[in-house]
């Protein structure tokens, strides 16, 4: 039972913070399931973000099912994806109707572009975090390789982040494990 109240405080906080959809929850979900409850270890949730963001849909519920389902099997799913949706869906109610009389006063406009420099702040700490990380498995070239080739494709191609994800996905599935041909070369020797 703790576990599937853990799960609900974990994502109902990731969605209840996660202001702007989800980029900006990115950083909350990796909180609460890397850092608070040590449910992945940070290359596995590199992981689930990467193929999250391959299928259609909002990332913070395809993570949150993901991760719940890991955690606590059907049951947690239900549970991950609930919390995660249902603060999204009240506060919509409650705010969009709210605010939609005040929308044109300056302090809802100045309160909505005050939260942007903070979303930005929070994904670029989380970029940076994983590209340390792709720094220790892959080493600084090949990380910022990748990096600005990703980039290019992106921005200056206009190719879908999915489909650029897919083929690195695809490339290091088909790369040799480093890994192992140390081990094998260490062995030789």
């Amino acid at each position: 039972m703790k576990t599937y109240l853990n799960l609900f405080i974990a994502f109902f906080r990731s969605g209840m913070l996660g202001f702007g959809g989800g980029p900006s929850a990115i950083p909350l979900v990796h909180k609460e399931v890397v850092t608070t409850f040590k449910w992945m270890n940070d290359e596995e949730f590199s992981d689930v973000l990467a193929l999250g963001n391959t299928l259609p849909g909002p990332i913070n519920t395809k993570m949150a099912g993901y991760i719940g389902y890991r955690v606590a099997g059907i049951g947690g799913l239900l549970t991950a994806v609930l919390s995660s949706i249902v603060p999204t869906i009240i506060l919509m109610i409650v705010l969009l109707t709210t605010l939609t009389s005040f929308k044109d006063q300056p302090w809802v406009q100045g309160m909505t572009n005050g939260v942007i420099p903070v979303v930005t702040v929070m994904l670029g700490v989380l970029t940076w975090d994983f590209l340390k990380k792709s720094k220790q498995s892959l080493g600084w070239k090949l990380a910022l390789f990748l990096l600005v080739i990703s980039l290019l494709a992106i921005e200056v191609l206009g190719i879908h982040p999915g489909l650029v994800i897919a083929i690195l996905l695809a490339y290091a599935l088909l790369q040799p494990n480093r890994a192992k041909q140390s081990q094998k070369k260490e062995g030789e020797n």
